[in-house]
Parts: C-alpha cells; sequence; structure tokens
C-alpha cells in the first residue's frame, strides 16, 4: 500500500497557482488589445528561422519577402478559391502618400503589416481595421535621387525577433522597433561615398543575420553582399561579386579565381566592374546554402571593361555562400561576358522537381536574358535552359550551361536590336510556384531598345548622346541611334519547368505589369500596368475576377489570415524605371495598399485623371540648336522624362506637354529648382546656359515635328 504524500500549505497553494496558470494566461493574452504595442511585440518576437520554416507548412502569415525561405510566393490557404473569389470585395484601403513607384511586398503577422512605399518610408498598418499604426521615414535626401538608376523605389523590408529592417535608398540599413517603430540601430552600407551605390531590395534575415546587396552598376560601382547581426548591426561578412584592382590582394580565393576571366587592359575596376547583388536571394536551410543573384556589367560594353573578353566572373550568375561566413561555394553563369545588361538579380525560386524519373534539388530561374533555367542547388550544374521568350542574341545552351551565341550579339560596331532588350525579358517583378499545378507564373515582357558600342567612351567622361551619361551612367553604348522594330508587350504567362514550355499565357495592353501570387484555391493573382488587380484560375488561366486599382500595379500581393479570415493585399503605385516616363492609364494617384476579402463592401479611393495639357507650343529657339540639344536630353532627361510628346509621362511628367511657360524658363528648374525637394537632380556645374537652350529647341522642336499637319 501507497502511502500518499502529505500536502502542506504551501504545496497546495503551488497546485491552485499551477492550475490557474494556463486559464490566466490565456485571459492576460486575450485581454491584451489586438495591434497594441503588447500585442505586436509579441508577435513580431516568435518571427525567427524556426517561425518561418513552421510557416512554411501553414501559410497562415506572410512574414518574409517571398512567403518562405524557397521564394515560391505559394499560398496553402484555400478559403478564397475559384469558387469564390468572384465575391472578392475591398475591405480598406490605405494612403502610402507617395506619388512614385511602389514595389513593395507586405509583410503580415497576426494582423499587423508592414510595408513601405518610395523613398524607403516604411508603414505599419493594422489589418483588422485598416489604420496606421506607425511610420517611419529614414529621411533620404531628395537631392540623392538621381544616384539610382530606376526610380526611388523599395521592395519591402524584413522581420525578425521584434525587429523591422529596411534598407534606404541612399544605402543605410535601419533595424526599428516592430512594435513603436523605434529605430534602434543603423549602419552606413556603402563601401565608398564617392560612387553612386543605392539600395532597392528587401534584406532577408538568415541564421540571425540581416543580408542585403546594393545597386548602381550604371554608374560604376562594385558589387558585394553583406550580412549584418540581426540584434547589434554588427557586420558579420561582406563577399564581393567581381574582383577589385588586381595590384592589391583578393579578399579571397574566389576573387582570385575570378580575375582570371577579366582582361586587365580595360581596368575594369576603374568602373567598379559591375555585378551589384541588387533583390534576387534565397536560402535553403538543410544545405545550409544562400543564393544571390548579380547583376550586369559596368560599363555595359563587354570590350570596354574587357577588351580581350573573358567571362567576367562573377556578373550575371547564381552565386551560392556559406551564410554563416559569407564564403563562396559555387556559382553558375547564365550570361557569360555579359553585354546586354543581362542582370540575374530576377527573384529564384527553389524547388524540388522530379525530372527524367529523378527528384532533384532545383533552382528555377527566368532573368532577363529570356531563358528560364534549371540549375541544380546542391552544386550549380546546369541541367537545362529553354527561352520563355522570343530571343535573337543566342540559339539555345549547350550541354555544359554556356550559351549558344548569334551574329548578332557582339557586333556592337553597328546599331543592332538585341532581344531580349535591357529592360529585359524579366525583370524584379515576382513570379510564384504551384506544386499543385506544377507551374510558375511570370510576368514577362518585351521593350525594344537598339544598343551600338561608343567606340570614344571613357569612364565618367563627357559623352553627349549615351543615356543619362551626365548624370554618371557608363554604359559605353547609345541607345536607339536607330529605331528598333520589334513591338512592346506584355504577358503573363504560365510555365512547366519539368516540360519546359508554356502552358497559358494571359496578353496584357502594356510591359511592367506586376508580380504574382498562386494559392491553394488554384488561383494566380496579379496586378497590371494599365490598373488592373486580377485572379486568374491556375490551371486554366480563365480569368475569374478583376477590380480597379486605379493606377498601374507594378508590385505583387500578399494573402494571409487573420481571425479565421483569408484576406488578400496589395500595395499599388505606378513607376519603376520603364514607369517614369511611360503608362497605361488615365489617371493617377497616391501610393494605395487594398486589402480584399469574401464580401469585403468597402468604397474605393478616389484617383484623379492625369493632368495633361496639349503639345507645347510657341517658345522660341534656334532650329539649329535641335542637334545638340537632342544629345544633351538623352544625356541628361530621356530615361526619367522620356521623349518630348511621343512618350506621355508616367509617375514623371512627359516635358512635350508642359505648358509653354514652363519650357520658357526651364533654367529656373534645371538649376536648383522647386523640383529638387521631389528627386530632380541639381544641374547646377553640369549644364550650361547655353545647354539649357539647347534642350529647349529639342523639346520644341520635337513637338512641332510630331504635332499633327492641319
Amino acid at each position: 500500500m501507497t502511502t500518499p504524500p502529505r500536502r502542506t500549505g504551501r504545496g497546495l497553494a503551488w497546485l491552485l497557482a499551477a492550475a490557474l496558470a494556463v486559464p490566466l494566461a490565456a485571459q492576460a493574452q486575450s485581454a491584451t488589445p489586438k495591434g497594441s504595442a503588447a500585442h505586436i511585440s509579441a508577435a513580431t518576437q516568435k518571427v525567427n528561422g524556426g517561425f518561418i520554416a513552421s510557416n512554411a507548412r501553414t501559410t497562415n502569415d506572410w512574414p518574409t519577402h517571398g512567403l518562405d525561405y524557397a521564394e515560391t510566393r505559394h499560398s496553402r490557404l484555400d478559403q478564397i478559391n475559384t469558387g469564390n473569389v468572384k465575391d472578392l470585395g475591398l475591405v480598406w484601403s490605405y494612403n502610402l502618400e507617395s506619388k512614385r513607384g511602389v514595389e513593395s511586398t507586405p509583410l503580415v503577422v497576426d494582423g499587423i503589416m508592414y510595408v513601405t512605399a518610395s523613398w524607403s518610408v516604411v508603414h505599419a498598418i493594422d489589418v483588422r481595421t485598416g489604420q496606421r499604426i506607425w511610420t517611419y521615414d529614414p529621411q533620404v535626401p531628395r537631392e540623392a535621387g538621381f544616384k539610382g538608376c530606376c526610380d526611388v523605389v523599395n521592395r519591402g523590408v524584413a522581420l525578425y525577433e521584434g525587429k523591422v529592417y529596411v534598407a534606404a535608398y541612399d544605402g543605410r540599413l535601419v533595424a526599428l522597433d516592430a512594435a513603436t517603430g523605434q529605430r534602434l540601430w543603423e549602419k552606413d552600407t556603402i563601401i565608398d561615398r564617392r560612387f553612386s551605390y543605392t539600395i532597392t531590395g528587401a534584406p532577408r534575415v538568415v541564421k540571425g543575420k540581416v543580408i542585403i546587396g546594393n545597386g548602381g552598376a550604371e554608374y560604376g560601382v562594385r558589387g558585394y553582399v553583406t550580412a549584418y547581426d540581426a540584434k547589434t548591426g554588427e557586420q558579420k561578412w561582406r563577399w564581393f561579386t567581381v574582383p577589385g584592382d588586381p595590384s592589391k590582394p583578393f579578399e579571397d580565393e574566389s576573387m582570385a579565381k575570378a580575375a582570371k576571366t577579366w582582361d586587365p587592359a580595360g581596368k575594369w575596376w576603374e568602373a567598379g566592374g559591375g555585378g551589384t547583388a541588387w533583390d534576387a536571394m534565397a536560402f535553403d536551410p538543410e544545405l545550409n546554402l544562400l543564393y544571390i543573384g548579380t547583376g550586369n556589367g559596368s560599363p555595359w560594353a563587354h570590350k570596354k571593361r574587357s577588351p580581350a573578353g573573358g567571362d567576367n566572373l562573377y556578373l550575371a550568375s547564381i552565386v551560392a555562400l556559406n551564410p554563416d561566413t559569407g564564403k563562396y561555394v559555387w556559382h553558375y553563369q547564365e550570361t557569360p561576358g555579359d553585354n546586354w545588361d543581362f542582370t540575374s538579380t530576377q527573384p529564384m525560386i527553389l524547388a524540388d522537381l522530379v525530372l527524367d524519373g529523378k527528384k532533384r534539388k532545383v533552382v528555377m530561374h527566368a532573368p532577363k536574358n529570356g531563358f528560364f533555367f534549371i540549375i541544380d542547388r546542391t552544386n550549380g550544374r546546369f541541367i537545362s535552359a529553354k527561352n520563355f521568350v522570343d530571343v535573337n542574341w543566342a540559339t539555345g545552351y549547350d550541354k555544359s550551361g554556356r550559351p549558344i551565341e548569334t551574329e548578332i550579339a557582339r557586333k556592337g560596331d553597328r546599331p543592332r536590336e538585341v532581344i531580349p532588350s535591357a529592360y529585359g525579358a524579366r525583370n524584379w517583378h515576382s513570379m510564384s510556384y504551384n506544386p499543385k499545378t506544377g507551374l510558375v507564373y511570370m510576368p514577362v515582357q518585351g521593350v525594344p531598345i537598339s544598343l551600338v558600342d561608343n567606340k570614344d567612351w571613357s569612364f565618367n567622361g563627357v559623352r553627349p548622346g549615351e543615356p543619362h551619361s551626365n548624370m554618371g551612367w557608363n554604359l559605353a553604348m547609345f541607345a536607339n541611334v536607330e529605331p528598333p522594330t520589334s513591338k512592346p508587350f506584355g504577358r503573363l504567362l504560365a510555365w512547366d519547368p519539368v516540360k519546359q514550355q508554356a502552358k497559358w499565357a494571359v496578353e496584357h495592353v502594356s510591359p511592367w505589369n506586376g508580380g504574382t501570387l498562386t494559392t491553394a484555391g488554384n488561383l494566380v493573382f496579379q496586378g497590371t500596368a494599365d490598373g488592373r488587380f486580377i485572379a486568374y484560375n491556375a490551371t486554366s488561366g480563365e480569368k475569374l475576377w478583376e477590380t480597379p486599382t486605379g493606377t498601374g500595379v507594378i508590385a505583387a500581393p500578399t494573402t494571409y489570415m487573420v481571425d479565421g479570415k483569408q484576406y488578400v493585399s496589395i500595395a499599388v503605385g505606378w513607376g519603376g524605371v520603364y514607369g517614369l516616363a511611360s503608362r497605361a492609364t488615365d489617371r493617377q494617384g497616391p501610393g494605395t495598399v487594398y486589402t480584399f476579402a469574401v464580401g469585403g463592401k468597402a468604397p474605393a479611393p478616389a484617383f484623379v485623371a492625369y493632368q495633361m495639357s496639349k503639345l507645347v507650343e510657341g517658345v522660341k529657339y534656334n532650329p539649329q540648336h535641335v542637334p545638340e540639344g537632342t544629345a544633351l536630353y538623352v544625356s541628361n532627361c530621356v530615361f526619367c522624362h522620356g521623349v518630348p510628346g511621343v512618350d506621355r509621362g508616367g509617375n514623371i511628367p512627359n516635358l512635350g506637354y508642359m505648358d509653354a511657360a514652363f519650357i520658357e524658363n526651364l533654367d529656373k528648374f534645371v538649376f536648383k529648382g522647386p523640383a529638387v525637394a521631389r528627386g530632380m537632380p541639381d544641374f547646377t556645374g553640369k549644364l550650361s546656359a547655353d545647354d539649357v537652350e539647347k534642350i529647349k529647341a529639342f523639346i520644341q522642336g520635337t513637338a512641332d515635328a510630331i504635332r499633327p499637319k492641319k
């Protein structure tokens, strides 16, 4: 017979406390208001590597840029599906108070959303109410806007253990308190402030390290990726994407290896070499490999940076790094000796595919160059590549994974239209992969450009007629000396990566459409350049639902559960390099977050019509100044303002449709003018008064030339 233990008063008190602990804790948790600082802190403190991995099995939240470490952008939620998507309605809209491009993927954890607007401004929003919790403006100097090629955009934040990380346009990495928006630490990621480095990409957090790359290859910089301690901001490692000056010791063996593929006669290090890793990343926890995509050469013209040729590692490559140390593991170069701005920075997806009867761990990638790649992610070995758009620079890839180039590819001594162009068959707009359908859904496009090498190029030299060369661009090429002949297009493409062929496609009215989201509800969501947000049947491509967004969409949507209900959100705001000067809508508005659910009834926000005057008329000019004015306009203005009267303007006005008084007084705007506060460059010291008169002649002369004859 067992004697029962003696119970003391203290023991009874302990048992009573233990019995009450669970319900009291539950009561305390339920008593914490959702959206309060305490709730936000508790919800975001749990976001770490384990949380991201476990969430990938349910996808109730959207805690990292591509939803999961594999960057699939595939949600397992199916509450919204092909049967009820027609009943989606607006729940709320939120004004991001921005007028430039919005490229952010919103992150959402337990109903708290973090999204960025132009100029790297962070917004925390309560999904339950659509109300602002806090905003953080990193105060990027507006006069620094010209230092980036492609609008003052930001693709989103990272979230980790109660902190929000934003990489500001001017190169700072900032850690914020997720509950309050208070700045906790800040680090300057730029290695040399004499050069035009920027950041537009979203950071990722891997194993307690915040990973970020930089942009700026057009300006003449050297690419690199840096890891910072997520708690303290201490730099943990940095890996350069291209070698530096060979007269100095190389940073590691990978740089010494790369240097053998460059010709020192070109002194590539003076123009940086390029290779900036400005967007794509993914992580495989099992293999402990971080994958990054690298950018184009600097300058674009291969013969100018490396006269004897060579592959120029690690340009236009997928590179695997050890995330603990930053050490190079392997690479696959998609475009050896890049000569066309064919970056490999477009988003990649990790997947396990059955190929020839065998399951393979792969990277799926569709970069600018027009080919869809399947790469073994364990070792970087080439498996296959197939063009997903028309391509004229190569006929395919050989068994070793090298492109079979055509005659047109490198003949830069005469104008030729390379297809795809530098805008890319794909750009940064994200793709998604649905393992149920086995399809990848990607926005693809064609934006025609013709190119010819500038034989007289020198780094940072005065080069009228070379695009934005007076703004610091170093292409060593002229654009559209002869007009291209192909037609622009935009398309949503469903691609079978196993068969390497298209399953279905939807034609859009314009290039530069938004990224995609696919769900277990057999849906694909995408926003379009012409101002619509659309849901398609993921199997067939049938359009099932659409709603107007007021202005063009370039970002990608997200979906998540809050209190048992599935929502879909998208950040809208026209822009990016194509959207600076061109558009496909007649309405405009501030950057806006739209959130939808089945049965939503909220009214849409008001957008206004673009204000466009008639073609400018009556500005006096000397016709003999038009040729020189043309070259000056191209080297200072064209990628922002477009061709006067030919383009309609994007998020920046077309000067051919400005009031004559503006053009007559152009000097008052280009020299310390009022638009500097909104991001326009100050051309003081870059242009003379005579130069401005010649630019005025080009603007008015072009308007006169295209004006319909009465």
